[in-house]
């Protein structure tokens, strides 16, 4: 490229950018899919967990966790050559929630991640992008060990709306992870043509 334009003599593509938000309970694996995934080294903002934060902090199921995200993790993905996705992982912890307002700042969606050993931790999530009309979808990450249930068990137990995709995954794999964020944009740009429709009715 040459002052700004390809070599070919065409200008180079300005690609479309869009703000994931990547959300759910302590310990569910949301630095791991960030990292997964990302084509950057993710910028992570991991402290080590303290004896002052054990009684608050619930290590049923994740008890080897040494460590935790106090503010955001971020990443970066090019999906097509016209379309890169931002990744913000939230904290998971209910003290540090207060940052979730500003990384949800012109979000397109979001992925409610949920471990089958601990589903009561990612209502908390749900309910925050349902109040706020943000598109999500559950993506489950199967853990090794783990109990495995069907996907309608687990849309039950979460009480989810009909039309929120549910995606069983594994955060430490790329192209589950891709699957993943790949539907959150679809679910996305179906609701916003709903909307539009609705509008226009």
């Amino acid at each position: 490229m040459i002052f700004g334009r390809s070599e070919r003599g065409k200008p180079p593509i300005e690609p479309v950018t869009l703000k994931i938000l990547v959300a759910g309970g302590f310990g569910v694996g949301k630095t791991t899919l960030v990292g997964a995934v990302s084509e950057i080294r993710p910028l992570r903002t991991e402290e080590l967990l303290t004896e002052a934060g054990r009684p608050v902090d619930d290590l049923n199921g994740v008890e080897a966790k040494n460590t935790t995200t106090v503010a955001m993790d971020f990443g970066r993905i090019t999906l097509r050559e016209d379309l890169v996705l931002y990744l913000f992982g939230t904290p998971g912890q209910e003290r540090f929630w207060f940052m979730w307002d500003e990384l949800a700042e012109g979000a397109l969606g979001a992925v409610v991640l949920a471990d089958t050993r601990r589903l009561e931790d990612c209502f908390a999530a749900i309910d925050y992008f349902e109040r706020r009309s943000i598109p999500f979808l559950v993506g489950v990450n199967c853990f090794e060990g783990a109990a495995r249930y069907s996907a309608d068990d687990i849309r039950r137990a979460l009480d989810l709306d009909p039309d929120v995709p549910l995606l069983m995954g594994d955060a430490r794999d790329r192209e589950s992870v891709k699957a993943i964020l790949v539907g959150v944009v679809q679910h996305a740009m179906a609701q916003a043509a709903q909307r539009r429709q609705a509008v226009t009715t």
